[in-house]
């Protein structure tokens, strides 16, 4: 856009960290290089190799460099860019990569707050040119050198996983409502666009401007200091206005598509749309209705309640809702009752799934998974721990969590009360009330009739200066590893301790769930904002928050609303669909009231034919009149796929992910199929 250029190296000195996900992310937006250095600040394990093959959980490689400037006594080296001759001769001194060029990269410039080459620097530059006991130097361009690099014959290293930080784990929970926000606006927008392209296909313009705009706010706000909590209060200020800037923007592109697609239905209906891949069968929160629904023939179940804020509310359970469609339901003012299966008492809850009963304290003493004839807890454990630790890292306090902070670890066993708040044919749930020090937290746990999570609702008022909030849950499962979720895919990590690499990852990032299977059960614990896990042996734990004092004195002190979840399951996660029951937590349905006169009951826009490929974005093209689809297979698995449409496709093309045309893909009436391979992403070009 500035200089008519399309970068091919991506850039990042100074990340926290980078995703198994990332290498096929970018060789599909067109890098084929890859360049950092913060790797080097590990605290435990070097990563042996400047100079390697980074291969993506799909098995794509990129050629990576890493920068290898050091600064004086410290180990590692530096994106700051000093040029010095000590600085020039510790580049090459420490570079690894010698039995593969002859040559290494070096930055200059002031970084870390910008400033770039300064003059007394490119006067420098000129003066070390073939300085006497120092390595020739020249100046020289980031994409010619990573060129010849690929070029040159050698040793090639293969990197096989992520380049995970042994550093700056406290960064997966600081600034919780920045994390928050951008959960949220991300799904926002995921549904404006869907919802959009819809209206766009009815004749209605597309508001690319409002999407990208809010887009771009979105993605400015994922800066390696904003999103990861590590920024002053100013920051968090101005943000918190970007963000709630982009939801409402996000959310009225919502609206006004509904409005259109709303016309198809009557005026006596109730519509739910599902902007998920599959078909669902979920609670719909809808505002409170008198009367009852009727899906066809069949009474929907539906109960009264009061959300987490106390405003009333409708719960309809809705089954069969289409892939990314709509289903109407008749409001008829009669209503009707139906019997509730669900037994709750301050002591138990009990549905189809679970038989679950809780301690004194309010804590899970049994979890009995009615299905699979067995305890889900550990034997004389308990679930649904809460537990604070002291979190005092040695530095950088918003960034850092420290191995040695199991050490101080004080259960939060108090209880205020415990009740029974709900009871329906829907959901049934007890409330639990605890105090901690100057802090106090309320949490509402569901079970469902015919859903098989167990959600713990909770509000705290957190008041608790450097000290760390998690949740336990020791499960009867045994496994060596834990599976976590990532962008477009999932991980193994060790369960074990085994070596220093081992150990260095106790505390990990996952998106929206993580999960401890044996053979043939497991259980996954799901979040909705929350990133920070650690699973060692057979103890899932999942981080809530934690408070630091610098550089934001009073980060994530005060009231917080989040929701996290517990699904065992039969069978590991991928076949048990853990990667759908934690979008469904995230991705709530939509509803409207029909304001047309025709009669319809569902439609699927569009659809794919197998279950553990996932639909992650339907929009319309940037720059041309198709839709563009991506999907991405999510359980390590390959195979042919069909993808289907509600009306017929011209033509079909794959893209990559800039939506550049690279080929053309079979079509027949209103299907595309093609072939897909373990956790990769696809992007569709889609003429109808």
């Amino acid at each position: 856009e500035e200089f008519g250029y399309d970068s091919k190296v991506m850039w990042l000195p100074d990340v926290f960290g980078y995703s198994w996900a990332l290498p096929q992310i970018m060789k599909k937006s067109g890098v084929d290089y890859f360049m950092t250095t913060k790797i080097s600040w590990n605290t435990y394990n070097e990563i042996p190799f400047d100079v390697f093959n980074w291969r993506g959980v799909d098995g794509t490689e990129i050629l990576t460099s890493f920068i290898t400037t050091g600064v004086e006594e410290y180990y590692f080296y530096t994106y700051n860019g000093p040029l010095e001759p000590e600085t020039v001769q510790t580049a090459w001194t420490n570079y690894k990569g010698k039995n593969r060029t002859d040559e290494v990269m070096m930055s200059f410039g002031y970084g870390d707050g910008g400033g770039g080459p300064a003059e007394e620097q490119m006067e420098t530059a000129k003066r070390l040119k073939n300085f006497p006991g120092l390595p020739d130097s020249r100046m020289g361009r980031v994409d010619e050198f990573f060129e010849r690099l690929d070029t040159q014959e050698g040793r090639t290293h293969v990197w096989n996983g992520e380049l995970y930080f042994e550093l700056h784990r406290g960064t997966y929970t600081t600034q919780a409502e920045t994390k928050w926000f951008n959960r949220k606006c991300e799904i926002a927008l995921h549904n404006a666009e869907l919802l959009a392209s819809q209206a766009w296909l009815q004749g209605k313009a597309y508001p690319h401007k409002t999407i990208n705009d809010s887009w771009r706010r979105v993605l400015t706000n994922q800066f390696h200091d904003i999103l990861p909590g590590s920024s002053i209060k100013m920051v968090y200020d101005d943000t918190r206005r970007d963000y709630t800037e982009s939801l409402n923007e996000a959310e009225a592109v919502q609206e006004k598509a509904l409005s259109t697609l709303l016309k198809a239905y009557k005026t006596d209906e109730i519509v739910v749309f599902n902007t998920l891949s599959w078909s669902r069968n979920d609670v719909a929160h809808l505002p409170k209705l008198s009367g009852s629904l009727w899906d066809g023939e069949d009474a929907c179940p539906t109960q009264t309640v009061k959300d987490i804020n106390g405003k009333s509310e409708t719960l309809a359970y809705v089954s069969d809702i289409p892939s990314h469609g709509q289903k109407s339901l008749r409001l008829d003012k009669s209503k009707k009752s139906l019997k509730s299966e669900l037994k709750v008492s301050e002591t138990s809850l009990e549905n189809r799934f679970y038989k679950i009963s809780l301690d004194a304290n309010g804590e899970i003493r049994s979890l009995k998974d009615k299905r699979a004839k067995r305890e889900v807890l550990e034997k004389g454990a308990r679930g649904n721990q809460l537990q604070i630790f002291e979190d005092l890292p040695l530095q950088n306090d918003a960034w850092d969590i420290d191995i040695f902070y199991v050490d101080k670890m004080q259960p939060v066993k108090a209880l205020d009360s415990i009740k029974v708040i709900e009871t329906g044919p829907v959901r049934a749930g007890v409330e639990i009330t605890r105090s901690f020090g100057r802090s106090k937290l309320r949490q509402r746990m569901f079970i469902y009739a015919d859903i098989a999570r167990i959600d713990f609702e909770t509000d705290v008022d957190w008041q608790e200066s450097k000290r760390m909030l998690k949740v336990a849950f020791p499960v009867d499962i045994h496994s060596d590893f834990a599976s976590y979720e990532i962008q477009f895919g999932a991980i193994r990590r060790p369960t074990h301790w085994n070596t220093s690499w081992d150990w260095a990852k106790f505390e990990v990032c996952a998106q929206r769930w993580a999960d401890l299977s044996e053979g043939d059960y497991g259980v996954s614990l799901l979040n909705e904002s929350k990133y920070g896990y650690d699973i060692k042996d057979n103890i899932l734990r999942h981080t809530l928050l934690r408070s630091p004092s610098a550089p934001d004195r009073r980060a994530d002190l005060g009231r917080q609303v989040f929701t996290y979840s517990l699904y065992p399951h039969q069978d590991d996660w991928a076949r048990a669909e853990t990667v759908q029951r934690a979008a469904e937590l995230n991705v709530p349905l939509i509803s409207g009231t029909g304001s047309g006169k025709a009669a319809n009951s569902q439609s699927s826009f569009v659809s794919i034919d197998k279950e553990h490929v996932i639909i992650d974005t339907v929009k319309k093209a940037e720059d041309r009149d198709e839709l563009v689809v991506r999907l991405y297979e999510s359980a390590n698995r390959r195979g042919k796929i069909t993808l289907s449409f509600d009306r017929p496709v011209k033509k079909a093309f794959s893209l990559n992910m800039m939506e550049e045309i690279e080929g053309p893909l079979k079509v027949s009436g209103n299907k595309i199929t093609l072939d897909i391979t373990p956790y990769e992403v696809v992007t569709i070009g889609v003429k109808v």
